[in-house]
């Protein structure tokens, strides 16, 4: 511990990228109306008095008049205006300000969806690139609009917000957190100022109630102590400050090989979740660690992956002793808590050795170390260990370099003392201890100190000592060879402990590397199991799940088949997530010993291994590298699922595209002959009436529906429905879709069965209206001859139904969703009469664009479909609708 603290490369390396970037400050807030545009302009304004030029990129006065005020005086850069789906919108003029090039620049809602068509998807991308030109910025956002947040925030609230930016952006920013009492934000909502009174009012009960924003409240400033925290600790590394820092907790537990750590990683746990902070199970590698047994390895084993699925970080420290490699880690790590067994030990074992919480507590004087005495973290009794005896061939060869000392002593006795003879024995001492472990530096200074008094001391040739003098020279000689064989055996432990994990670091990237160049899944996976066959000296196979049970997809060297037993085996150990077979706790009848391949999307995979003499697969002490070895294949198996994942979207994307495209040509070139057709069949009519003209006219008004349908269709795809959303009576959108779809409904009788009183919707009548054409003139087809067609509205606790239901076959069971895809058409019923496949697709797209919900369904009495559409209680009109309001 004398070494001085040493600047951490990577965070110096974070700490370096920054220069010459803009600074970002992030205003958060739990909730709209705490005042963070507010707070942002004031701060704008102190800094264009200090002398800053400053300029307002984007900013959401929302009606509030004192926001408003705080603009004068502030020099405000135009917006640019965008047309969406036939709207004007004002987006913010990123060029403009990058031309302007400020000192500072405010941009309000940080987590805003730009307009199609915008340079970036994302505003705070827009701020990624003011950044990168050297301007500061000022944003504002809410908790609920943090990436990681945002499923927590949805599980209360109710409301899920769309709009999010990653965290990485609150990582790299100054927060200052705009905070207000719970009972102060309600008070300014029921005032008006920060929803108008309608919408407040709906408000107040929903997301603004206390219990949310009292939550919400304590989110902010947890999260923000968190990036404040992560950028104090980047800060203190990179300029290797002393010292804990302890503004957030920082747990870390130290474990060893005991069956009992396991309950020291659960305390940690605990006391990690009480704090609400990050925690470390680490093992300090010491020369004793080469002396652990195979099942002192698997206890440890199974204590790290313990701590893995609790949600903990594992590490693994050479150190010489655990004291000092436990105060190493707490200060890199700046920890501010350590939990630590202390085993009952006799009196007479703490004397010889010492305590290790004892020297613990006094080595760090800045940390809480919590103490879990008892005897149940006590080690089982047994004997000193010394390290192994070595092989015959290191004691001949100690022999050897001590006989050669001793000619070489002889050679010289006649030159020089006979005190200096006996440093020459510290020759082959120390390449004992060096070369062979302690044991063979303890013989070598034994047998050297009787050689030396074999040979040099008088009488020569008789392990007699004549002159007392002689005797302590022996003693020294012995005592100098013991404590330097000692200290040889321990640099050497230390060596190999350090050439160990060199060799695992290596491992791993050697691994990664192959991992990386994999150019598909089947190399992928071919990869994985050659090199863990390869580390390991084992068989491997991969198999990944199916329907069918567990698919073999790669084997090293190449399988043709599992047995039954490996099959469950493997099955087994990817429905539970742990390992399974020989080797395991489970089905270890099998030859194979299966591993889940675990990523955050669930079991990927198997990775299963087995030697060809049928013995175990693996050591105990493997296990470490193969869990390391299976985390990384994990993440490049996933990273590659998700790559094929992306290219599979893409490729349906453009399919799409260039589909919308099509249906866009062919709609539009279609669409003036059938009009000149109509036209001259009503001409045709009017002068020469004839059953002709009409099937004419009849066949091309049914063409131009379908035309009509394949221009909605490219539109719903492409997402370019403009919408006009306004009160619609129902009674009446039934009535006007009845009327204009008279003729294909022809004899079947139409029912009507909405109560006058159903209130009005707010919906965009013209869509609303195909949505109806649509569904009556799928009933009209489809349904059997004379009989009625049912249209019922009903009014729901929290919802409006109307519903269009006919009499015929049905649809296929199981097939009730599928009828809404593009260009489906059940087979086998009712549904597999001439269509295109289009119309109800078109009903899906326009009910989703307007947020309506639309569902099919058979009855059972009498026969029939039933196509339902849902209007949601915010679409209803009324006097408070329940409508949530983010």
């Amino acid at each position: 511990m004398s070494e001085p603290d040493r600047r951490d490369p990577e965070a110096y390396l974070r700490q370096a990228a920054r220069e010459g970037r803009g600074r970002l400050k992030i205003f958060l807030g739990a909730a709209p109306g705490v005042g963070k545009t507010y707070e942002m302009l004031i701060d704008g304004m102190q800094r264009l008095k200090a002398g800053v030029d400053v300029v307002v990129g984007v900013v959401e006065t929302h009606g509030r008049r004192e926001t408003e005020a705080l603009l004068h005086g502030h020099e405000v850069i135009s917006r640019r205006a965008v047309d969406h789906q036939g709207h004007g919108l004002g987006e913010m003029d990123l060029d403009a300000i990058l031309a302007r090039r400020p000192g500072l620049v405010l941009v309000d809602e940080l987590a805003h969806s730009n307009a199609p068509g915008s340079r970036h998807p994302k505003r705070y991308q827009d701020v990624e690139e003011l950044l990168d030109a050297g301007i500061d910025v000022y944003s504002t956002v809410n908790i609920q609009h943090v990436e990681s947040l945002n499923d927590v925030v949805a599980s209360f609230t109710r409301v899920r917000v769309r709009e999010t930016v990653p965290d990485s952006i609150l990582e790299t920013a100054e927060i200052e957190v705009v905070d207000i009492p719970p009972d102060e934000l309600i008070d300014r909502l029921k005032e008006g100022k920060v929803y108008i009174p309608a919408e407040a009012s709906r408000a107040l009960n929903h997301f603004f109630s206390k219990s949310n924003l009292t939550a919400l409240r304590e989110m902010a400033l947890r999260r923000a102590a968190q990036a404040v925290d992560a950028q104090m600790l980047d800060y203190v590394r990179a300029h290797a400050l002393a010292g804990s820092f302890a503004a957030g907790e920082r747990v870390v537990v130290a474990i060893g090989e005991l069956p009992s750590a396991q309950g020291l990683v659960r305390a940690a746990k605990r006391l990690a979740d009480a704090l609400k902070a990050p925690w470390t199970a680490v093992h300090i590698e010491t020369q004793r660690s080469l002396a652990f047994t195979a099942e002192e390895r698997g206890h440890l084993a199974d204590t790290m992956a313990l701590a893995s699925r609790l949600g903990g970080t594992t590490a693994t420290i050479p150190a010489p002793s655990v004291v000092a490699g436990l105060r190493q880690y707490a200060a890199d790590a700046r920890a501010t808590q350590i939990v630590i067994g202390k085993a009952s030990r006799s009196w007479w074992f703490e004397l010889r050795h010492g305590s290790v919480v004892d020297r613990l507590v006094r080595a760090m004087e800045d940390v809480a170390i919590h103490v879990l005495p008892g005897d149940r973290f006590a080690p089982p009794r047994r004997t000193a260990r010394m390290g192994p005896w070595g092989k015959p061939a290191d004691y001949l060869w100690s022999t050897a370099m001590i006989a050669l000392m001793t000619a070489i002593g002889r050679l010289l006795v006649q030159t020089i003392a006979l005190g200096n003879i006996a440093l020459l024995y510290l020759v082959p001492v120390m390449f004992a201890a060096a070369s062979f472990g302690l044991r063979a530096g303890l013989f070598a200074g034994l047998l050297s100190s009787l050689a030396y008094n074999f040979f040099f001391l008088p009488p020569t040739g008789t392990l007699t000592v004549s002159n007392p003098e002689n005797v302590i020279s022996i003693l020294v000689l012995l005592g100098v060879a013991i404590v330097t064989s000692q200290f040889a055996a321990r640099v050497r432990a230390q060596a190999d402990l350090a050439h160990g994990s060199a060799r695992q670091n290596a491992a791993l990237a050697g691994f990664s590397r192959q991992l990386t160049a994999a150019a598909s899944q089947d190399e992928l996976m071919h990869a994985i199991c050659a090199e863990v066959g390869r580390m390991f000296d084992v068989r491997t196979v991969l198999l990944l799940p199916s329907p069918d049970g567990p698919q073999l997809r790669a084997a090293v060297p190449p399988e043709d088949r599992l047995e039954q037993i490996e099959k469950a085996a493997a099955q087994w150990a990817m429905d539970n997530e742990q390992p399974a077979g020989r080797g395991s706790s489970t089905l270890t009848a099998s030859d194979w010993l299966f591993h889940p391949l675990r990523t955050t999307r669930g079991v990927l995979g198997v990775l299963g291994l087995a030697r060809e003499d049928a013995g175990e697969p693996l050591r105990s002490d493997q296990l470490p590298l193969l869990m390391s070895l299976l985390d990384q294949a994990s993440i490049a198996f996933d990273r590659m699922a998700l790559e094929e994942e992306m290219l599979d979207a893409r490729q349906i994307r453009e399919r799409d595209r260039l589909r919308s495209a099509l249906l866009s040509s062919v709609g539009h070139d279609l669409r003036t002959p059938l009009t000149t057709i109509i036209s001259a069949a009503h001409e045709l009519k009017r002068q020469h009436p004839c059953d002709l003209a009409d099937t004419v006219e009849a066949e091309a008004l049914r063409l131009t529906r379908f035309v009509a349908n394949l221009l909605d269709m490219a539109r719903v795809e492409a997402g370019a429905l403009p919408l006009k959303l306004e009160p619609v009576d129902l009674f009446d959108a039934v009535a006007g879709a009845v009327h204009d779809t008279r003729q294909s409904l022809g004899r079947h009788e139409v029912k009507v069965d909405i109560l006058p009183d159903i209130p009005l919707v707010r919906v965009d009548p013209t869509l609303l209206h195909h949505i109806l054409i649509n569904l009556l003139d799928n009933a009209g087809r489809y349904a059997d001859p004379d009989t009625p067609v049912t249209i019922q509205g009903q009014r729901l606790p929290d919802a409006i139904t109307l519903s269009v239901i006919d009499q015929g076959p049905g649809i296929p069971p199981g097939s009730e969703a599928r009828v809404f895809d593009t260009f489906t058409r059940m087979e086998g019923s009712d549904r597999a009469k001439h269509g295109t496949g289009l119309g109800l697709a078109i009903v899906k797209g326009f009910a989703e664009a307007m947020g309506l919900g639309v569902s099919a369904a058979n009855r059972a009495d009498p026969p029939g479909a039933c196509f339902t559409l849902r209007f949601p209680q915010a679409s209803i009109l009324s006097p408070l609708a329940d409508e949530d309001m983010p």
